[in-house]
């Protein structure tokens, strides 16, 4: 292994009070490609300026090799100056360089600073670092605030660059496309893996079961409960096949619809039933701003329990979509129906239900007392602030004093509190850790009713979304069933532009015909599957039954670590191939009814 250019050795550190590290170690390589990784508040951000030599540590030493040029983009930038290209060459770069990394992130040197969005002040604290050409580059939450096209420039740019890179993000496609190592923050110290961020979570859980299993077998009730409140909703990821199943089954049900309707959606026919069973339907919807055309004869049907995520650029007019679907914007041509019943609850990107002044107690109970009303049932504030993460002593704190995070947590709070069949988030993971994005992902999992959802988070997307519209900018709007993933696989090149400036409306890429059988390696590797989780749930059985004898832990300590260990590599192996199988079954489904596989 190469000798570290930037390491950290034995770093301790307070905060008032409370110790933040204790002896953690790092080394970061010439070429390196790593993420730091951990849950919110460990510290992540205050180990990035230890790292940049702008905050001293208490004990332990900072060793950088000599003349190494560090660039940190933090998490919170503040953008200044008189020019954004005065901002950037203040971290050094020469003018070429600042007024070049501006306009490759679409930003125009001579701009003031003053009234950017949050995603323009991104790209040019990013300029910043990149006009900086450091050896090591730190980033913090790169990807806020960007959408996805940003999202994959930024990917494609740090693939190309020299630098040694260590990422905070809570992107999980974005650190799997990036990282080729991991550094694990917890507990007050540090792990490391020689792995991709994509063995992260298969890693870092084995980790925890085992220390989980020797807090059982000593009874220390506290740290298994807190270790389950870090990570316990990470853990149970790749565990919910149930969820996995319903979703492939809605993208299934949405790939036949938006097949049956092809020639076009009729408004016409007798009123939905009460139920409700129609949430939102519209026929060639088209809306302008000034001159330029936003959406053109755009259509859909909405049912209910549908999960409809809407992607584009920055300014393709998602959030315009999403207020033509609701009724609250008018559109210029086109026709919008809601079904009936409808009750709707919007998380907006602007947070503006928070009231700067009052409590988490008193945004929560408005009313006063100690109960909020959740779909109609009273619950505790404090448990259901709990499920949420805040702490009970938090319960007193203003909003003003609440991260951007923790805000965006309380508005979530909220809105899934209110009883609701049609819920609208833009943008609800700025600013989210894994762990509450995690919590998210499970309870709008569990929600029965309608969902739209505008997000640059792919991984969110993915797991959440039975059908995805894509917005190019230029009035184009295009449906598939599915997420982020098979939205690119369904109409590969949709966000290129194009080559030549077109003189009529562009039509939708179509899709190529999907085989109209699984392979015959994948019909194997089903086969093999089935045969493997019968032999797997066999073995959990055994082992089981073994660990069930009361006194083989007071006979024979070490045979019980090991049947220990077995079971929990038993029950991860049978997790895995429960879903591979799932995966395999929902696209010989897809295929037989010749829709796209979800």
């Amino acid at each position: 292994m190469a000798p570290p250019v930037l390491s950290l050795r034995g770093v301790r550190l307070t905060d008032g009070r409370e110790l933040m590290f204790d002896g953690v170690d790092l080394a970061l390589e010439k070429g390196a490609r790593a993420c730091l990784v951990g849950r919110n508040g460990a510290g992540k951000s205050t180990l990035l300026r230890i790292l940049a030599g702008t905050l001293e540590p208490d004990e332990g030493e900072r060793v950088a090799s000599p003349g190494l040029a560090i660039a940190l983009a933090p998490q919170e930038p503040d953008v200044t100056g008189e020019t954004l290209e005065a901002y950037v060459r203040s971290g050094g770069a020469p003018t070429h360089e600042a007024r070049s990394a501006l306009e490759s992130l679409g930003l125009a040197p001579d701009r003031s600073p003053t009234g950017l969005s949050g995603g323009e002040i991104r790209r040019a604290a990013l300029a910043r670092a990149f006009a900086a050409d450091p050896d090591v580059l730190l980033l913090d939450e790169p990807t806020n605030h960007l959408d996805i096209l940003a999202i994959e420039a930024l990917e494609a740019r740090l693939g190309r660059s020299r630098a040694a890179i260590l990422t905070v993000s809570h992107d999980r496609a974005f650190l799997e496309h990036v990282t080729s190592q991991c550094f694990w923050l917890a507990g007050r110290g540090m792990r490391r893996l020689d792995k991709g961020f994509a063995g992260f979570e298969a890693w870092s859980e084995a980790i925890l079961e085992a220390e989980t299993e020797t807090a059982r077998r000593l009874d220390k009730a506290i740290a298994r409960d807190e270790r389950w409140l870090a990570f316990g909703v990470t853990a149970r990821r790749a565990r919910n096949e149930g969820r996995l199943r319903r979703l492939n089954t809605l993208r299934a049900e949405k790939a036949d619809r938006m097949r049956q309707s092809a020639g076009g959606l009729s408004l016409a026919g007798a009123r939905p039933p009460a139920s409700g069973r129609l949430a939102i339907e519209v026929k060639n919807l088209a809306k302008a701003w000034g001159d330029r055309r936003l959406i053109s004869g755009f259509s859909t049907r909405l049912m209910r329990g549908d999960r409809l995520a809407i992607v584009g650029p920055n300014g393709a007019g998602k959030t315009t979509l999403v207020g033509l679907l609701l009724g609250t914007v008018a559109p210029d041509a086109g026709q919008v129906r809601l079904g009936s019943g409808l009750e709707i609850s919007v998380v907006s990107q602007n947070r503006s239900e928070l009231a700067a002044e009052k409590s988490i107690h008193e945004i929560l109970a408005p009313g006063g007392g100690d109960q909020i009303m959740v779909h109609g049932r009273p619950r505790h504030v404090a448990g259901y602030a709990a499920d949420f993460l805040f702490r009970p002593d938090q319960l007193r704190q203003p909003a003003a004093s609440l991260s951007g995070g923790e805000r965006n947590r309380l508005l979530l709070a909220l809105a899934l509190a209110r009883p609701s069949n049609l819920l609208v988030l833009d943008e609800p993971t700025n600013d989210l850790d894994m762990q509450t994005l995690d919590l998210l992902e499970d309870h709008l999992a569990d929600y029965r009713g309608t969902l739209i959802l505008v997000s640059h988070d792919r991984d969110f997307i993915d797991r959440l979304a039975s059908s995805t519209v894509g917005l190019d900018g230029s009035g184009r709007a295009i449906e598939t069933a599915g997420g982020w993933t098979d939205f690119n696989t369904q109409a590969p090149g949709f966000f290129a532009p194009p080559a030549a400036p077109a003189l009529s409306r562009p039509t939708a890429r179509r899709a190529k015909a999907p085989a109209a059988k699984l392979s015959y390696r994948d019909q194997r590797r089903l086969a093999e599957l089935e045969d493997l989780a019968a032999r797997t749930a066999a073995d959990i059985a055994e082992l089981e039954q073994r660990l069930a004898d009361p006194s083989l832990f007071a006979r024979d300590r070490a045979e019980f670590g090991r049947v220990t260990g077995r079971l929990a590599e038993a029950r991860r192996t049978l997790a895995q191939t429960e879903t591979d199988w799932l995966d395999l079954e929902a696209r010989r489904d897809a295929l037989e009814s010749g829709a796209a596989p979800a």
